[in-house]
């Protein structure tokens, strides 16, 4: 049964957007964005970690990871974590109105 809410994080890196949207609900899908296009996508999401991987377009490509973690309890939200050159950074929550 889907509840809850759609989180979307997003990140700039020099010349490049990372963007994740999370559907909402344990059947929501997660993307995974690139300069605005889908690189990675997962159809189903529940508690626990959802690993995702891509590439920044860079010469040479510059590959990454993003973490999300969907925590058991839903009043405390996903968070999304970026992974790049072995090191991790917290990505902000956007609201979209």
């Amino acid at each position: 049964m889907a509840t809850g809410r759609s989180h979307h994080f997003h990140l700039d890196l020099g010349d490049h957007s990372v963007t994740v949207n999370i559907g909402p609900g344990s059947d929501g899908e997660i993307e995974l964005l690139v300069n605005g296009k889908v690189v990675a996508y997962q159809k189903e999401h529940g508690p626990g970690v959802t690993l995702l991987t891509g590439e920044l377009p860079d010469e040479p490509a510059r590959p990454f990871r993003v973490r999300v973690r969907e925590p058991h309890l839903i009043p405390s939200g996903p968070r999304s974590t970026l992974e790049l050159n072995g090191v991790e950074q917290p990505m902000p929550e956007r609201s979209l109105l």
